[in-house]
């Protein structure tokens, strides 16, 4: 009879550019996130036995070209290998054989049952300005137009919804993500989202901007879930899941300040310069997120002999 080695489940906090992947969770045949873990953990063989034995979850479930600044997950792992190892040694052993565009951030041993899922709220921030043809309105009426979605609703007419999921949501807070005057964008927090509900919400916002909608749709569309209504899914690669807050890992405050460029405006702005500028928005985008890495992640002191 085989004894199984007792396990201990670790809580892990990671960061990634999502235009590298194909989404988040683990599909067959392309390249994720949560794929690209489990096959470090492998190589390493820390994942021993059949797949359906192992546990390596994420968080928050992402789509292809949504960038993260932090989203988290549990691995379980030997005992006996966890208590020879330092979390340093532990998050430098995966960080050098990950794909370079996951940052793996923070280790922690947590409670057998521990569940990532179960956050306390995420928070995403979705840069408008880097979509074709963004017209920022006056900074008081965006603001009433984000409030429009603050509230416990069913949230169906603004998500992709799969069936058996609850469409009631609740969204804490809305408000402009702003540079200096202007209107970048928008942050939102909740304590769960719907697949695609940021990105719909934020197409619902552009459509306003542009005076292709009304508010009295869009609260029409909150107020009455069983009329459905179609306003679109904004594109995913201005969309950053900014942090996810659990009881006892808040989210850690940006320490970073970015200079984000303006969109070209005006007759100059034809299409080859503003498709120049969206790249360059891009590796803006990209560069906050390493920096913010390069702090939050600061490997845990060892003690002399240590590495």
């Amino acid at each position: 009879m085989v004894v199984a080695e007792p396990k201990v489940r670790l809580f892990f906090r990671i960061g990634y550019l999502g235009d590298a992947f194909h989404g988040s969770q683990i599909q067959p045949d392309v390249k994720t996130v949560q794929g690209e873990l489990v096959r470090v953990f492998r190589s390493l063989k820390w994942l021993r036995g059949p797949e359906e034995d192992q546990v390596l979850v994420l968080s928050s479930r992402t789509d292809a070209g949504v960038h993260v600044r932090i989203n988290g997950g549990v691995v379980d792992l030997d005992a006996a290998l966890w208590q020879a190892l330092t979390p340093r040694k532990l998050i430098r052993a995966v960080d050098d054989r990950l794909d370079k565009n996951i940052a793996f951030l923070t280790v922690e041993e947590v409670a057998s049952n521990h569940n990532p899922r179960l956050a306390i709220h995420r928070v995403y921030r979705y840069r408008l300005e880097g979509m074709e043809f963004w017209d920022a309105p006056p900074l008081e009426d965006f603001k009433a137009w984000l409030n429009l979605f603050v509230g416990t609703y069913d949230a169906r007419n603004f998500a992709r919804l799969e069936e058996g999921k609850n469409p009631i949501r609740t969204v804490l807070n809305m408000q402009p993500w702003m540079e200096g005057d202007r209107i970048m964008g928008f942050e939102m927090t909740g304590e769960a989202f719907l697949w695609n509900q940021v990105r719909r919400t934020a197409n619902a916002l552009f459509r306003l901007a542009a005076g292709e909608l009304q508010p009295g749709e869009v609260k029409a569309a909150i107020d009455h879930p069983e009329r459905p209504v179609d306003f679109g899914v904004a594109p995913p690669e201005w969309l950053v899941l900014w942090g996810v807050a659990w009881e006892n890992a808040p989210i850690p405050p940006s320490t970073h300040a970015t200079s984000f460029s303006s969109p070209p405006l005006g007759r100059t702005a034809e299409r080859t310069r503003k498709g120049r500028w969206q790249r360059a928005a891009q590796h803006e985008i990209k560069s906050m997120l390493h920096n913010e890495w390069a702090t939050i992640g600061i490997l845990p002191v060892t003690h002399h002999g240590e590495s």
